[in-house]
């Protein structure tokens, strides 16, 4: 099984040091299993999770619901149903922001435009 220092898991996951030991503490983050001198070693399923959570973090998910999230998985299979419906209705959020972005982006080219037109 292949693990990772902290250094390695940021430079893995785009996470600080600081966000990685804030999720462990808030239990988004199982805790980190730690080597004989009490330095965390994160493994795979660590890095896969965080993936997961860079993800709904970087599409604008709220913490609390990510919280919601990681305790339905951590619940089990009888929750995938619920799974399910946390992100559909964060996809939903996703695709509202999309559209908003693809107007606004419309409206700056737009503007681009116009200020060509009058050089």
């Amino acid at each position: 099984m292949t693990v990772y220092t902290p250094a390695e898991a940021v430079e893995e996951t785009g996470f600080t040091l600081d966000t990685l030991r804030y999720y462990e503490k808030i239990g988004l983050l199982e805790p980190v299993e730690r080597n004989a001198a009490g330095q965390r070693r994160f493994s795979e399923e660590d890095l896969s999770w965080l993936g997961m959570i860079r993800c709904l973090r970087d599409t604008g998910m709220p913490i609390a619901e990510m919280l919601r999230f990681a305790e339905l998985v951590r619940a089990g299979e009888h929750t995938i149903a619920d799974r399910i419906r946390v992100l559909e209705e964060h996809d939903r959020r996703v695709q509202a922001q999309i559209a908003n972005l693809a107007e606004r982006q419309r409206y700056i080219n737009h503007k681009i435009s116009y200020y060509r037109s009058v050089l």
